[in-house]
């Protein structure tokens, strides 16, 4: 089971039905889904994708943030690597008015935390389109590093498309060493 996650600014507990307008909000603004699907989604799009975050597999799944105040400041994620059940991707995405504010790299570090600490998983990753910028800066601060680039076929891409998606990872061992591991805020 997915436990609260807490750091100096907010409490991230598992994501809920009751999430919902959050989540209509969050990715109904188009500029939050730019990199993501390239437009906003409808409320319906959003509601049919609910079920399938709601799930907690192994201690991993979807998270909401609030700050002291209640205010609601992003989704995180870790989930279920498919393809090495050794791994998890790591994810998040927050409103415009949380943006520039330290929120997706501390949110992210807990996430990280409990995904190696807790749950024990061998590799962290995460990807974004190249030209995302915002986010390639919270992988590193993270303390992930650049492992590949891949130019991918959609049938109907958004600007950027051409220069690829990046990958980052985090061993475990990395992170270990890591000066990255303790308190918050993490150096770099």
């Amino acid at each position: 089971m997915r436990p609260t996650l807490r750091t100096p600014r907010l409490t991230l507990r598992p994501l809920r039905e009751e999430d919902l307008p959050h989540l209509v909000d969050l990715n109904g603004d188009p500029e939050v889904m730019r990199w993501i699907t390239g437009r906003a989604m409808s409320r319906d799009e959003v509601a049919a994708e609910l079920p399938s975050l709601l799930v907690d597999e192994r201690g991993l799944g979807f998270w909401c943030g609030y700050s002291d105040d209640d205010a609601f400041e992003g989704v995180w994620c870790l989930t279920v690597d498919r393809d090495d059940p050794d791994a998890a991707e790591l994810g998040w995405r927050l409103p415009r008015t949380a943006w520039g504010r330290g929120l997706a790299t501390e949110g992210a570090a807990a996430v990280v935390t409990h995904g190696f600490a807790t749950v024990g998983v061998g590799r962290q990753w995460a990807e974004t389109m190249a030209v995302n910028t915002a986010s390639r800066r919270v992988m590193e601060k993270l303390g992930l590093r650049h492992t590949r680039t891949e130019v991918r076929t959609w049938d109907d891409p958004i600007p950027g498309w051409e220069q690829g998606e990046v990958v980052y990872e985090l061993t475990r061992s990395a992170w270990l060493t890591s000066s990255r591991r303790g308190p918050w805020p993490p150096s770099g």
